[in-house]
């Protein structure tokens, strides 16, 4: 069970191969995709992948003999797929291409990109290209290329390029800051363009020590190494004893004589905060806070903050408050824009307003916790502050401090009640977990939006048209999905919500039902419901939900965000099915419920829901049936479901936000969400989305059954 969902098509085995081949042999011989779009009154399927003939087998073996780095069987399948004019002809030449891409030259580079104009395969091996020239060091052919690259998604190509215009001498300071602030290991441009800004000048030595910080606070050690090799070899050879035992290397190596002894120091009490909060808080207390610079002790107790808040800690607040009292008496040798000084990351900021939160009586008036929040907020970089969440919060923060607060004038407590209010109406629109929120906020009642003007012909012809599009569902159709993900998400760019409705709905008639939904999902002005919340397997779903005694609307919305629909789901932890069941957990239900059960049917349809359902009833009297805490445990399981949910009562929504995981914060938000339009769909209405969050979430009470062996 596991919100990030893939499915296993990087091999095929021979056993594989052969269900492929056969279903293959069946939609060709049976037409089943022209049944299927007949049947839903659309045109016939464009010739290219309605062709008699086509076997699929050339384009399994080619991407096995990629997987394999097999060069002879790959040039043997390329050259059988493009004599014979494949459909899918480019991608046994991407996957050639690739495994001899240090040996190319440019202009067999040119010929690829003419033989595929305009498709994914093209742009992609661009990207790889672009890499291939970096590390040449090719800077001429590379900066002819660059221009070309539509996708423009690499960092290090990013790096790369922006490298290029420091050496044209163009000042590149503030979009190499933004490159380098996220960068991960292994990215040679960026590393590159790090080590030519510091030459330049446009960078130096406080930036490096800050990327460190940066680096560290996302559990990015090798990069906060390779950042302080440019600092010195001593500071790169320290980072790996402050990491490896930082208790040890404040004990005996740590010192604040210097800038740069107070920035190792810093960097050891931030690697311990993550390993022991009171050791930590010790030594900030007794010696280090003191010692260091105003701003670095700010630094690491907002690390400490930021672990306590992770753990659910109420000290965590006080953490945060004594860095702040440190980063406002530091000197920060940039302000941004709009004066707000503190330089910590977006995440750190962010666990401080969920242990605000949790602090927070929603239904008083604590105008210093809720003030705080608000400020916390504003100090976070503009895309952070968009994200639905933090527009919620700042709402009700502007809400409640603009009452009783004798610091503000009537005037600007008025301003305040009108910002909150847009901050609302602005969420009111969108359908995700703070859009129901904020409608209830508002007072109204959720209305689901109208329907899509029905799709003209010319609409649908345009879209199977499309031979993107075509060859995205052809891929998936052979078993190999990331490939015609990857095609269809690329043909779906600039395309407007006509165009998207018309591509969502082939997949849907289709059933390839993940890019029915995230297709859907693209669309701006127009909303169609049926594309976005589909109801596969519905009867099925019914009469088992029914049986088991669970909510449906709760069940589809938690099989959306497991499976999207998609049968043959595998996720990276192993689990399988509509319902992402591990096979430990499988077999555990299987005996509780007294199923004889044997492994190979866990991808079973009727066995999976059958499995996933009996179990989410179990998980849910385990959690006393609030649906937001049977998600949590769903996800993350039963275990970390108790401990998070331990601490005096809080609102169910700050429940939901403080989850320490990112994945399953994310998950419970959007079952939720999920199982509140899937109830209008069921029953024509959308409830109270608090309603479903139900009573305030802590401890449970003496007495209560809790059944410690649910896995």
């Amino acid at each position: 069970m596991n919100a990030k969902t893939t499915v296993c098509d990087k091999s095929v085995t021979a056993r594989q191969s052969e269900r492929l081949t056969d279903r293959c042999r069946r939609w060709r011989v049976a037409g089943v995709a022209s049944l299927a779009i007949a049947t839903a009154g659309w045109l016939p399927m464009p010739a290219v992948a309605q062709s008699t003939g086509v076997s699929y087998d050339t384009i399994i073996e080619a991407r096995e003999a990629f997987r394999r780095r097999d060069r002879d069987r790959l040039a043997a399948s390329r050259a059988a797929a493009v004599a014979t004019g494949h459909p899918l002809a480019m991608w046994p030449d991407y996957w050639e291409m690739n495994l001899r891409l240090e040996e190319l030259t440019p202009a067999e580079v040119e010929a690829f990109y003419k033989r595929w104009p305009g498709t994914y395969v093209e742009d992609r091996f661009r990207n790889d290209w672009l890499l291939e020239l970096g590390k040449r060091r090719d800077w001429p052919t590379f900066a002819a290329d660059q221009p070309r690259f539509r996708m423009n998604d690499d960092r290090s190509v990013t790096c790369y390029g922006l490298l290029i215009q420091l050496q044209a001498g163009r000042d590149v300071r503030a979009a190499g800051r933004a490159a380098l602030a996220d960068q991960r290991e292994g990215e040679d441009g960026c590393r590159l363009l790090t080590a030519s800004m510091l030459a330049a000048r446009q960078l130096d030595n406080e930036d490096l020590w800050l990327s460190a910080r940066q680096a560290l606070a996302a559990n990015r050690p090798a990069v906060a190494k390779s950042k302080l090799a440019l600092v010195n070899a001593d500071a790169a050879s320290a980072f790996d004893a402050l990491y490896d035992n930082p208790a040890k290397f404040l004990a005996t190596k740590a010192g604040s004589r210097d800038r740069g002894a107070a920035e190792l120091a810093t960097l050891a009490l931030m690697r311990s905060a993550a390993k022991d909060i009171d050791y930590t808080n010790n030594a900030l207390t007794s010696r280090w806070d003191k010692a260091l610079p105003a701003d670095l002790a700010g630094w690491a107790w907002a690390a400490l903050g930021r672990q306590a808040a992770f753990r659910l800690q109420p000290e965590a607040v006080a953490f945060y408050d004594r860095a702040e009292w440190f980063a406002e008496r530091g000197q920060p040798r940039r302000k941004r824009s709009d004066g707000v000084v503190v330089d910590w990351p977006d995440d750190t900021l962010a666990f401080r307003v969920r242990a605000l939160l949790r602090q927070a009586d929603p239904t008083g008036h604590p105008i210093k916790l809720w003030t705080k929040v608000l400020e916390t907020i504003h100090a976070m970089s503009a895309d952070e502050q968009r994200d639905p969440a933090w527009r919620y919060w700042k709402a009700r923060a502007l809400r409640v401090t603009a009452v009783d607060n004798k610091s503000l004038s009537s005037e600007q407590a008025d301003a305040r009640i009108v910002e909150a209010r847009q901050l609302l109406e602005s969420l009111a629109g969108e359908l995700n977990f703070y859009g129901a929120l904020a409608v209830e906020d508002l007072g109204r009642k959720f209305v689901l939006p109208p329907p899509p003007k029905p799709l003209t012909t010319d609409e649908r012809a345009r879209a199977f048209g499309t031979p993107g599009l075509d060859r995205g569902l052809q891929l998936i159709s052979i078993g190999l999905r990331s490939e015609g993900v990857r095609e269809w998400n690329f043909t779906l760019r600039g395309m407007g919500d006509r165009e998207l409705l018309a591509a969502a709905q082939w997949a849907c008639d289709r059933e390839v039902w993940d890019r029915c939904i995230n297709t859907s999902e693209k669309m701006v002005g127009e909303i169609d419901l049926a594309q976005r919340y589909p109801m596969p397997f519905r009867d099925e779903v019914l009469a088992q939900t029914r049986e088991t005694g669970v909510d449906p609307a709760y069940v589809y919305g938690l099989i959306r965000q497991e499976s999207r629909f998609i049968m043959n789901a595998r996720s990276h932890v192993g689990a399988s099915g509509l319902m992402q069941l591990m096979p430990a957990t499988a077999r555990w239900t299987a005996r509780k419920i007294g199923l004889n059960f044997s492994q190979d049917q866990i991808d079973d349809r009727a066995t999976n829901l059958l499995l996933g359902t009996s179990y989410l009833k179990l998980v849910l009297e385990n959690a006393g049936g609030q649906q937001a805490l049977g998600a949590a445990a769903y996800n993350a399981g039963p275990g970390r479901m108790r401990r998070w949910r331990e601490g005096p009562p809080i609102e169910p929504a700050v429940w939901a936000e403080s989850i320490p995981f990112s994945e399953t914060r994310d998950y419970v938000k959007k079952v939720l969400a999920n199982a509140q339009l899937y109830a209008a769909r069921l029953a024509g209405e959308v409830p109270p989305l608090r309603q479903r969050l139900g009573p305030p979430i802590g401890t449970p009470a003496a007495g209560s059954t809790t059944d410690k062996d649910l896995p």
